[in-house]
């Protein structure tokens, strides 16, 4: 590797868990995005309706998952013209794997950036560089990651955001992926895919969606993308040399949980009540919050650095996340999840209110 990999961030966060977990009545973690409602009792009906799977899975999915994802892209997404579908095991596999697959020499990232396009970049020895959302300004590579809605800030990304980034590849003829995992979950913003924005040419364009949050299926690393045909089969064939195949039972699983969208409806009610419980609570003890008008975060700062705002709140019991772990730009923030539940968010805004 050109460079060597990060030490894993959240290994830094751990004496503040210790700290945390001190506290009388125990820790409330809202330092991971990892959903703790049950997963829909039929969605679990199907894996275990397909438990029985003694053949290999196709690595392309099954006919009927291929056909809901397309369906869903075109209803959901507004995706429209000649576009290829690939299931995938969970977002970040493809993420941290996909500069390599497709040979990246520069891979642009989100200034401030879920940590794995930046390990992505790495792996596949290419060169990581974060940027602001104003491609005029770009420089020139081969690959880039458009976020939105954002994870740490919770930023929905304009129309005319998204467009420039789609001219930007037209121009360069390089590949934009657009990371829309949490574009369910808008709260005060409406979010857009940037499938939506190609006028049915989706050269070296691709979208990447996951069932983690959407469908609370996190374990069951159900993951897809969406877009340029030839790009998709490039991967498609890579992954079939590597045996990197979502299993048959998870297939089944993603199908019908694409077919429902009450689910995902009730499962966004939960997170923005969340959201409207917490968010006053931290701004009465001076904490700032910025964006976080989509998806599972609050992005928040009180002007000081992010470590001892962490600190601050491990001696009230509540573990949040430094914004560093996001790069430069959110030295000064912590991200926090509302992937608790609904007891351990009214007991942290007892806990900050006293």
């Amino acid at each position: 590797m050109r460079s060597p990999l990060p030490d894993f961030p959240w290994d830094a966060l751990a004496p503040f868990g210790v700290i945390a977990r001190s506290h009388p009545d125990g820790i409330i973690d809202l330092s991971q995005g990892t959903p703790v409602d049950p997963t829909p009792d039929f969605i679990q009906a199907a894996l275990r309706d397909a438990s029985n799977s003694p053949s290999y899975p196709l690595t392309a999915g099954t006919p009927e998952l291929r056909a809901a994802i397309s369906l869903w892209a075109r209803e959901r997404l507004g995706a429209t013209g000649d576009f290829d579908v690939l299931p995938v095991i969970g977002s970040k596999e493809l993420v941290a794997w996909l500069p390599t697959i497709l040979e990246a020499k520069k891979v642009l990232i989100p200034e401030i950036a879920y940590p794995t396009y930046h390990v992505g970049a790495l792996i596949g020895q290419a060169e990581s560089i974060p940027v602001d959302i104003d491609p005029s300004a770009w420089p020139t590579a081969d690959f880039a990651w458009l976020n939105s809605p954002s994870n740490p800030t919770g930023r929905v990304h304009s129309v005319d955001e998204v467009k420039a980034c789609v001219n930007w590849s037209r121009n360069s003829g390089a590949t934009l992926v657009s990371d829309e995992c949490y574009l369910e979950f808008d709260h005060t913003a409406q979010s857009i895919s940037v499938l939506s924005q190609t006028s049915g040419d989706n050269t070296n364009i691709l979208a990447v969606h996951s069932l983690s949050k959407r469908s609370s299926m996190a374990g069951y690393r159900a993951a897809f993308m969406i877009g340029d045909s030839k790009l998709i089969a490039r991967i498609r064939e890579f992954r079939k040399h590597a045996g990197m195949i979502v299993p048959l039972p998870v297939q089944k699983a993603m199908t019908v949980a694409l077919a429902d969208d009450e689910h995902v409806a009730l499962q966004r009610a939960r997170y923005n009540a969340r959201r409207e419980l917490l968010r006053p609570a931290l701004e009465a003890v001076g904490f700032r919050v910025e964006f976080s008008n989509s998806g599972l975060y609050i992005w928040c700062t009180r002007d000081e650095d992010a470590w001892t705002s962490v600190e601050w709140l491990a001696h009230k019991g509540i573990l949040a996340t430094p914004g560093s772990f996001y790069g430069e730009k959110g030295a000064r923030h912590i991200r926090i999840a509302l992937t608790a539940t609904d007891n351990h968010i009214k007991d942290a805004v007892s806990r900050l209110k006293a």
